[in-house]
């Protein structure tokens, strides 16, 4: 013989279905509002206080200007050939001065306690679109020191590039911009992981509140019940408190 459906299980289709509308779910969230908040403080309190907690990480920037030596002027050459080289080339020294000579190079000159891999993982390095300019990124906690770091990457990759590439028509490496002393870190940014952790409040919060509400099977008004059981309300039976009598202050002697 087969079971019949319990109240429980003729209440979840029915539920699971009004939570899928607009309307339904903005009457969750309003009774289930404490839990919506809750989730987004939490959230948006825990991204400010690691935040500040966070070492901040300055950044400072350069510019490399990759050239050509003219070796015999007599001799013709197409502008635009060289040009087209040169741009091409610019993309390969971009990925050479984020190596370990130019890391090394630079620890040696100003006496860094750091290995070459902590280095390069403070480094980054991309050309400039349709340009012979590489632009160079070194982060740290010292805006000093960012500075610093950075302008001697141009001096060392220059060198470089000077010494294996010592001929006639030979590739040129100048620092053409140096960088200057970051006044505002790059990380953390208060804002940007406040709003993150907003949003994601939001949708966790929301999220718990449509859980709760499909976890529940309580009714709640006349209506639902109709909805969820298929049966008219003949009545309702309110609720109210029966009221004490209040007990007299003095006794009678």
């Amino acid at each position: 013989m087969n079971p019949e459906p319990s109240a429980l299980t003729g209440a979840e289709a029915p539920r699971g279905d009004n939570l899928l509308s607009l309307q339904a779910i903005l009457q969750v969230i309003r009774r289930r509002w404490f839990w919506v908040a809750l989730v987004v403080l939490l959230l948006v309190g825990t991204a400010l206080v690691r935040s500040y907690l966070e070492t901040p990480i300055y950044q400072a920037s350069i510019k490399i200007l990759i050239g050509q030596e003219l070796g015999d002027p007599d001799r013709p050459s197409s502008l635009t050939g060289d040009v087209q080289g040169l741009q091409q080339f610019t993309r390969t020294a971009a990925g050479v001065v984020q190596t370990r000579p130019v890391a090394e190079g630079v620890i040696q000159e100003l006496n860094l306690d750091m290995t070459p891999e902590a280095f390069l993982g403070n480094l980054s390095v991309e050309p400039v679109a349709e340009t012979q300019i590489i632009q160079v990124n070194y982060t740290d906690s010292d805006p000093q020191r960012a500075k610093q770091i950075a302008d001697t990457i141009g001096e060392v990759f220059s060198k470089q590039v000077s010494e294996v590439s010592p001929n006639a028509n030979s590739i040129t490496a100048t620092l053409w911009e140096r960088a200057i002393v970051p006044e505002v870190p790059i990380s953390p940014n208060p804002q940007r992981s406040a709003f993150l952790a907003l949003v994601l409040g939001m949708i966790g919060g929301v999220g718990l509140a449509l859980f709760l509400e499909y976890s529940d099977d309580s009714w709640r008004s006349p209506e639902e019940v109709e909805q969820i059981s298929g049966l008219p309300t003949f009545g309702v039976i309110p609720q109210y408190k029966v009221s004490r009598p209040k007990a007299k202050k003095g006794k009678d002697k």
